[in-house]
């Protein structure tokens, strides 16, 4: 392989790999956001009341991502067995 193959192959990875972690990314976030303005609205100020809610929403949204997840990523092992046997 050459130089601009191995770097078009790192630059797909990247991509995938933010293709896989974004939908997890998104919710994390929007989880976030709505308990720190719960506790803005309320003046709860507790740090652990953001963990659980948070890791719920994660979990059910990789369950939900899972099958979109898996796709992309043997698309991209797929191509990767390609370019080790093409050479």
């Amino acid at each position: 392989m050459t130089g601009p193959e191995i770097l078009d192959l790192a630059r797909e990875a990247i991509y995938v790999q933010l293709e896989v972690s974004a939908p997890m990314m998104i919710v994390a976030l929007v989880v976030g956001l709505a308990i720190a303005l719960l506790q803005a609205l309320t003046q709860v100020q507790e740090m652990t009341l953001v963990f659980v809610p948070k890791i719920v929403a994660i979990f059910l949204s990789m369950l939900i991502a899972l099958p979109f997840m898996a796709q992309s990523m043997n698309g991209f092992m797929n191509l990767v067995a390609q370019k080790i046997v093409t050479g």
